[in-house]
C-alpha cells in the first residue's frame, strides 16, 4: 500500500519556518559570528559548549583562550585585509583558532588536513593568506610540501596538541625551513577579555567568515566563500526546523574543515546555546559508546556514515542511547529504515545542499530516499531541467531556453540568483576565483538575462514535488545509449549478501562506444566473493544497460575525509590486470557467472563482453 504525501500546505509551513528563522539575517547587518559567541559567552559561562576526549569546555573557556589567541594575533600584526590559512584536525584548538580570527574580523580559509605534497602547497596559495595556523600534529604536512614551498613562506603559527600524550607541554620544534611561532606561548600571558568590537566594526553579515575548499573528489581543490550571514542563518533554521534546544547534545564526526561539521553543527549549537561532542575522526566501532558517554541526542552525517555504523555487528546496545534526530546527506533509500529502527532514530532530516549553493532541499516529512520537497515552485528558488550527459549541454528550445523537467524525468539542479536588495535569499556568494565563480552560472535559462547556480548534481522528483538525488554530473556515464546513474547500482549492489560498501564507475574498452560499469565492491570480514551468485543477483535486479561488466574487490574503499568515494584513480586503472593488484573479474555470459580476469582474458575481453571489436585503420 502506498503511503499517502503529506499535504502539501503542512510541509511548506514548515519550509516558511526555516526560511524566516534563516533569512533574519542580512548583508548589511553588524552582528557576526564573532558577536553571537561572545553573547552565549556572556549569558552562560559555563555551560558545556564542548566535549572532547572526555573532557568537557565551557563556553566562557573557549571564549577566553580565543581572546588570548586574538590579542597575540593582533599584536604580531594579523589583522583585516588578507585570510588567515588554517591547518588543524578536529579538535577544541580549532574552533578557537578561527573564532580568535573571527575577532579580529579576519577571514579563516579552512584548509583539508588530507592534502600532502604539490596539493597542499597549491591550496595554501590559493588563500591568498597573511599567515598560517597550523596544528602542531600537522607540522610533518607543512615541512613536506617540496621544493616549491618557499612560494608559500606564510609566517607560521603553530597551537599544541594536548591532546596527544607525545605531545607534551614543549613547544613544537622546527621541522622545516620556515620560522615557526609558538601561539600557545605568545597567548599564555594576553588577556582573557574579549576585544574591544571596534577592531572589527567595519565588518558587516554579507563578508566572509571562512573560504571553504570544496571537497570534490577530483582535481585541484577550489575555496568556495561563506559570509557570516549565511553562517548565522544556517544555524538559526536548522537548528529551529530540527528542534534543538540548549540541553542537546550535537555529535560532530566531520571535519571541521568542511561545511557540513564546521558550518552546520557548530552554527546550530551557537544558535541555541547547545553542546557539541566533537571527535577526532570517524569510528564506527566506537560511536555508540561516546554518543552513550557524552549524553548526544543529535548526530549530523554525510555520505557513507551510516552505512559503515549499519555494517558494523549487531549489539544489545543499539538502542542504548539519546540519539533522537540524524541530520545531513547521503543516506541511501535501500538502508534508510533498516538503519533507523535498527538504532532507534526518531528522526531523519535528509537533505541536499553544498557549501557554496544558493538554494536547498530538505525532506521534512520523513519520505525515504527524498532529499527535500518542494511543494509550490513559486515559493522556492530551485529548479530541473534537462541535461544531456551525452553532450554535457542543457537542451533548448529554438529560442533558447532550457526545459524543466517533468516528474520522473532526470535533470540537473538549478538555484535562480536572486538580487534583492540587503537579503540573504537566493545570494550566491561564489568563490574567491571569478573565473571559478562564472563558471557556475548558467545564463538565460527561462528568461533573458536571468543567472542561475549550477550544482552539478543529477535530480529527479516525483508528481508530489519530493526530489531524490541520481549523481553528480561526471560520475553517471553513457553505456547502450542509455544513461546509468552510479548511485542507482551502487545502492543496488549493497543489498548483495557481503558488500559493504559499492563504488560503481564507468572504464572505455577500446572499440566500444561509451562507457562500461564497473564495480570496486569491499566485501564485509570473513565474506568471499561468489561470482556465479553476483550474476544471478544483478541479472534479477538491473536492466542490461546498467550491469557491472567488471568487478573489483577491493580491501578498503578509498574515501574522502567527508566519505565521498573517489573515482578518478579508480577509472585509470581501469580493468588491466597489469595495473590493479585487488582480485579482478569480469561477467561472462556463457558461464552465467562473474570469472577471474586472467590476462589471457583480458586480452579478448571484447569478445567475453560482445561488444565491437576495435576498428582496423585503414
Amino acid at each position: 500500500m502506498t503511503e499517502a504525501p503529506v499535504p502539501r500546505e503542512v510541509t511548506q509551513a514548515k519550509l516558511d519556518r526555516l526560511a524566516a528563522a534563516t533569512l533574519r539575517h542580512t548583508p548589511s547587518q553588524r552582528y557576526t559570528v564573532a558577536d553571537r559567541f561572545e553573547e552565549r559567552a556572556r549569558a552562560h559561562p559555563d555551560r558545556t559548549f564542548l566535549l572532547y576526549d572526555g573532557a568537557r569546555l565551557s563556553y566562557g573557556a573557549l571564549n577566553a583562550g580565543a581572546n588570548r589567541q586574538a590579542h597575540a594575533l593582533r599584536a604580531a600584526g594579523i589583522a583585516r585585509g588578507r585570510p588567515a590559512a588554517l591547518l588543524m584536525e578536529n579538535r577544541p584548538e580549532f574552533i578557537a583558532a578561527w573564532l580568535a580570527c573571527a575577532k579580529l574580523g579576519v577571514t579563516v580559509a579552512l584548509v583539508n588536513t588530507q592534502l600532502r605534497g604539490d596539493v597542499l602547497r597549491h591550496a595554501l596559495a590559493t588563500t591568498g593568506a597573511q599567515a598560517l595556523v597550523v596544528g602542531a600534529e600537522l607540522l610533518d604536512a607543512v615541512a613536506g610540501m617540496g621544493e616549491r614551498a618557499h612560494e608559500v613562506a606564510l609566517p607560521t603559527y603553530v597551537v599544541r596538541d594536548p591532546w596527544t600524550p607525545a605531545a607534551g607541554d614543549a613547544p613544537p620544534a622546527p621541522r622545516s625551513a620556515r620560522p615557526l611561532v609558538d601561539l600557545d606561548a605568545r597567548a599564555i600571558d594576553m588577556p582573557a577579555s574579549d576585544l574591544d568590537p571596534e577592531v572589527r566594526a567595519v565588518l558587516r553579515g554579507g563578508d566572509d567568515l571562512f573560504h571553504i575548499f570544496t571537497s570534490g573528489t577530483t582535481g585541484l581543490p577550489k575555496t568556495a566563500r561563506l559570509s557570516h550571514m549565511r553562517y548565522l542563518g544556517v544555524g538559526d533554521g536548522m537548528s529551529a526546523i530540527a528542534e534543538y534546544g540548549p540541553d542537546d547534545v550535537i555529535a560532530c564526526v566531520l571535519p571541521l574543515y568542511h561545511g557540513a561539521g564546521g558550518m552546520v553543527v557548530i552554527s546550530c549549537a551557537l544558535a541555541q546555546g547547545a553542546a557539541v561532542a566533537l571527535r577526532r575522526r570517524f569510528s564506527a566501532s566506537r560511536f555508540w559508546e561516546e554518543a552513550r558517554r557524552d549524553g548526544v541526542t543529535a548526530c549530523q552525517y554525510v555520505g557513507e556514515l551510516c552505512r559503515y555504523l549499519l555494517n558494523a555487528p549487531p549489539s544489545p546496545a543499539d538502542r542504548d542511547h539519546r540519539l533522537r534526530v540524524m541530520m545531513g546527506a547521503g543516506l541511501g533509500a535501500d538502508i534508510w529504515r533498516p538503519f533507523q529502527e535498527r538504532f532507534g532514530i526518531a528522526r531523519i532530516l535528509e537533505g541536499w545542499s553544498s557549501t557554496e549553493a544558493n538554494t536547498s532541499l530538505i525532506n521534512l516529512d520523513d519520505k525515504v530516499g527524498s532529499c527535500g520537497r518542494i511543494p509550490f515552485k513559486e515559493r522556492h528558488n530551485g529548479r530541473l531541467i534537462r541535461y544531456d550527459v551525452a553532450t554535457d549541454a542543457h537542451p533548448r528550445t529554438p529560442d533558447g531556453r532550457c526545459f524543466e523537467c517533468a516528474p520522473g524525468e532526470i535533470g540537473e539542479f538549478v538555484g535562480m540568483i536572486l538580487d534583492l536588495p540587503d537579503s540573504a535569499a537566493g545570494r550566491f556568494e561564489g568563490y574567491t576565483s571569478a573565473d571559478a565563480t562564472e563558471r557556475k552560472i548558467l545564463r538565460d535559462v527561462f528568461q533573458p538575462g536571468d543567472r542561475w547556480y549550477r550544482s552539478g548534481d543529477l535530480l529527479s522528483h516525483d508528481a508530489d514535488g519530493y526530489f531524490t538525488f541520481v549523481d553528480r554530473i561526471g560520475d553517471t556515464f553513457r553505456w547502450k545509449s542509455e544513461n546509468v546513474s552510479t548511485q542507482e547500482v551502487a545502492e543496488t549492489l549493497a543489498a548483495f549478501d557481503g558488500v559493504a560498501i559499492a563504488n560503481v564507475y564507468g572504464v572505455a574498452i577500446p572499440g566500444a562506444e561509451g562507457r562500461a560499469g564497473m564495480a570496486a565492491l569491499v566485501l564485509r570480514p570473513g565474506a568471499a566473493f561468489d561470482g556465479a551468485r553476483f550474476h544471478a543477483f544483478t541479472a534479477a535486479r538491473l536492466p542490461a544497460y546498467a550491469l557491472p561488466l567488471f568487478v573489483r574487490v577491493a580491501a578498503d574503499a578509498d574515501v574522502t575525509s567527508t566519505f565521498k568515494l573517489r573515482k578518478v584513480a579508480l577509472q585509470a586503472e581501469g580493468y588491466d590486470p597489469a595495473r590493479v593488484r585487488d582480485p579482478l573479474f569480469v561477467r561472462d555470459e556463457a558461464t552465467r557467472a562473474y570469472v577471474p580476469l586472467t590476462p589471457e582474458r583480458h586480452a579478448r575481453v571484447a569478445a567475453i563482453l560482445g561488444v565491437a571489436p576495435p576498428r582496423a585503420r585503414s
